[in-house]
């Protein structure tokens, strides 16, 4: 009875990571090596938009090392890998020898038929997002510049070709807590799954079938593309990063969701 856990290499990723050690059952570590967590802006840009993208993403940084600490990995073999090695054969003999009873990821890229076809019955994602509503990329932030921040939380689905698409398994929320940003309203979704992950991995150990739902397709699929710099202008200049407390002020229409969840 093992687990393989295949992730990004920012913080929260490291921070799931243990939190998998924990549970006994993880056997080895993938890590795709990802982008700078604090990229450097784009020449393009004004000065003014400049300052917001530098601000957006050291926040970022400085609330995930708050939340989830610096980047330590948990005492498994890890096997660090890039972005065009996650289909390579050494990852489909670790899948193949290791992942006996569950298969996860997290923050990786999307993993191939062929490698999946090494997997166990039980395979997941954990995507930050609500699916069907918030598929793909960036999605801790549209929620937010949407002006729904109660929106915000995670989706463990089956791993499927379809990018998020997979049938739901089980879903959480953030806690709205007023004062919070929209990084820390993000962190807190992760911390969130965090808490229910350990009775999910036991799900799998334990059980042949786990009840999921269909991930229909009335919801969006959000592109890394689609994404500007601009967009942070309503996030900091317009709202000054106070959408949660704008919301619990009742000043934005209240939606709440429909989750599926295992408990």
């Amino acid at each position: 009875m093992s687990i393989v856990f295949i992730c990004g290499s920012h913080p929260r990723h490291a921070y799931i990571a243990k939190v998998l050690a924990e549970t006994g059952y993880l056997k080895h570590l993938i890590i795709e090596t990802r982008e700078e967590h604090v990229p450097s802006p784009p020449d393009s840009l004004s000065e003014e938009l400049k300052v917001l993208f530098n601000h957006h993403f050291r926040e970022r940084s400085r609330v995930e090392t708050f939340f989830f600490g610096e980047t330590v990995w948990p005492n498994v073999p890890i096997t660090k890998v890039t972005k065009n090695e996650l289909d390579s054969a050494q990852v489909k003999e670790i899948i193949a020898k290791h992942a006996t009873s569950l298969l996860i990821s997290y923050g990786c890229h999307k993993l191939s038929t062929d490698a999946l076809s090494n997997a166990p019955k039980h395979k997941w994602n954990c995507h930050g997002g609500l699916s069907p509503w918030y598929k793909g990329a960036i999605t801790h932030f549209w929620p937010s510049y949407l002006l729904e921040p109660q929106m915000t939380g995670m989706t463990v689905h089956k791993l499927a070709q379809e990018l998020d698409g997979g049938e739901i398994i089980h879903q959480c929320v953030s806690p709205l807590v007023r004062g919070d940003t929209l990084h820390k309203l993000a962190a807190r979704a992760v911390i969130e799954l965090s808490k229910e992950l350990p009775q999910l991995v036991k799900l799998a150990i334990e059980k042949e079938e786990i009840p999921s739902k269909v991930n229909n397709s009335s919801g969006m699929l959000w592109r890394s593309a689609q994404w500007h710099p601009h967009h942070l202008e309503v996030i900091y200049k317009h709202f000054e990063d106070k959408i949660v407390d704008a919301y619990l002020d009742n000043k934005l229409i209240n939606k709440e969701p429909e989750l599926f969840r295992q408990f």
